[in-house]
């Protein structure tokens, strides 16, 4: 049954220029032309836009495109490894709440008084973090935090909140994380707007990683029935 871009579109409140967009971009096969010109879309390009809606919220769009124009392509080995990269991806992010669950659970209450006044030399912390002050520049050097210098003596000074961030640093350590992923683990923390701010958030963020799981389901089950649709793999029939 020939379908009309208005008809596509509707189905998922779309307009029909979204339509042709996609077309235009891989991610719908190419359309029939009617003798006036006219797209003539099937149900072929009906399972390819399910699929790729159902695609966009576990991968992103640009992965959905990628993988739709690989199908489309008759590549379904790059679908599939982009795919595959889409759940590493998750994986990771999982670890890396559990990294951050675990290094929060071990942080001291409160703060020394010389914290909460304002800044710490190097010395005093890497005392009370039980490190050497070669460690915490080679953390410097990592990007794990970038302290301040006294304007009159040249000294590095730690800000309070950078103090909290060594503490959460030297936890990831000690549970066998490498400088690399430290760092990225921290900037994590700063995007999220600060380690306290993460406890309360914890949850939320566990439910993202679960909705991200399950939306990654919902995808491959949808690119599974456009596979299985006759030239789902986007192949012209001989």
């Amino acid at each position: 049954m020939a379908l009309r871009p208005v008809d596509l579109a509707r189905e998922h409140g779309l307009s029909t220029q979204a339509v042709r967009n996609y077309e235009q971009a891989g991610v719908l096969p190419p359309a029939d032309r009617s003798p006036h010109g006219y797209r003539r879309y099937g149900e072929r390009h009906a399972a390819a836009l399910r699929a790729f809606l159902a695609l966009v919220p576990g991968h992103g769009h640009r992965a959905a495109t990628a993988i739709l124009c690989a199908v489309n392509a008759g590549r379904p080995e790059e679908a599939l490894r982009l795919i595959d990269e889409s759940h590493l991806r998750l994986a990771e992010d999982h670890r890396t709440l559990d990294a951050v669950r675990t290094a929060l659970e071990h942080l001291p209450a409160g703060q020394p008084a010389d914290e909460q006044a304002g800044f710490t030399h190097i010395g005093p912390l890497a005392h009370r973090l039980g490190l050497h002050p070669a460690t915490l520049r080679e953390w410097e050097r990592a990007g794990l935090v970038t302290p301040s210098r006294d304007a009159r003596t040249g000294y590095r000074t730690y800000l309070p909140e950078q103090v909290r961030e060594l503490r959460i640093a030297e936890q990831l350590r000690r549970g066998g994380h490498g400088l690399a992923r430290t760092a990225e683990i921290l900037h994590r923390l700063r995007t999220a707007g600060s380690p306290d701010a993460v406890r309360p958030t914890l949850a939320a963020w566990q439910d993202r990683l679960t909705a991200r799981g399950r939306a990654l389901l919902s995808g491959a089950a949808a690119l599974h029935a456009y596979l299985d649709h006759p030239d789902g793999t986007g192949k012209t029939p001989a």
